[in-house]
């Protein structure tokens, strides 16, 4: 299971950042980004968001977590992702901060904590004595980790498409869906499809399907299996509530859980608004990583 969260690299990162990028002349460290700008970009999230039941879903998905425009007034945020598959597969654990506003990133190994990586916004990068030692695609992975702990404040932007199923039933359970999947052209993987499935009373994220599409794995147009990932043992973090376990399986018949196949950690989350638009910078002398 080596791919088992193998997701859309800036997929839904980028098409969420497309309406709004911050301009520079606002900004000269993260921590000024304009309560204007925020109002902005959580207006127009709004408006699109009120014209569909699906939509309707999505917003409501965001109020119960906090709420978008508290999300994005919060500022850059620091944790750890802890990857552990139960089978084959890479294991993938690093501390790592990330601008919310911009899409960016950059991750600590654990392991030894000198070697790191990262996405500037346009490239992605690596520095380590060797390379070879981390056995997943960097580039890929930089935006992974902040793709799941977001939801489902990603999904405001352009490129995305809603879609309301009929209700799915996990484990007894009826849950409200709704199918995200993205236009032609938004980001690398336009193909990957989500199916979310909300908490009806509290309108909370429980969990979400997925398939992988990702061209540098699946060359000719195909994808992965679908698989379902459960979201577990919430915490509130300076108003925003978030998943800190997440277990992942293969989707078994009926749209039952199949295989449990991976297990994943988050762990010291905190926001950080003082961070410097610098600390996402490329750093001298590093590899860039070329391509998908």
């Amino acid at each position: 299971m080596k791919y088992i969260l193998a997701t859309v690299l800036l997929v839904v990162l980028i098409a969420s950042c497309k309406e709004a990028t911050v301009p520079a002349e606002v900004i000269n460290d993260l921590a000024l980004v304009s309560d204007e700008w925020i109002n902005e970009r959580v207006e127009k999230a709004n408006a699109k968001l009120s014209k569909s039941e699906a939509g309707k879903l999505v917003k409501q998905a965001m109020d119960a977590a906090g709420g978008l425009n508290k999300w994005y007034k919060n500022g850059p945020i620091n944790f750890q992702f802890d990857y552990v598959p139960r089978g084959e597969g890479a294991r993938r654990n690093s501390t790592q901060i990330v601008d919310t506003w911009n899409n960016k990133a950059v991750h600590h190994d654990m392991v030894d904590p000198t070697a790191s990586y990262g996405w500037d916004g346009k490239d992605a990068w690596v520095t380590m004595k060797d390379t070879a030692s981390f056995k997943y695609n960097l580039r890929f992975w930089a935006l992974t980790p902040i793709f799941f702990l977001a939801q489902p404040f990603n999904f405001d932007g352009e490129g995305v498409i809603l879609e309301k199923l009929d209700d799915k039933t996990l484990e007894g359970v009826a849950y409200d869906a709704v199918k995200i999947s993205f236009e032609k052209g938004t980001g690398d993987a336009p193909d990957d499809y989500y199916i979310n499935y909300y908490d009806k009373k509290s309108h909370q994220i429980t969990a979400l399907r997925y398939i992988v599409s990702y061209p540098k794995y699946f060359k000719n147009g195909g994808h992965s299996p679908e698989k379902i990932m459960t979201l577990h043992d919430f915490k509130t973090v300076n108003g925003i509530n978030l998943p800190t376990n997440y277990k992942t399986y293969m989707l078994g018949e009926d749209e039952t859980l199949g295989e449990y196949v991976t297990d994943i950690t988050v762990s010291d989350i905190k926001f950080v608004p003082e961070t410097k638009s610098s600390a996402f910078d490329m750093p001298e002398g590093v590899k860039v990583i070329d391509g998908l």
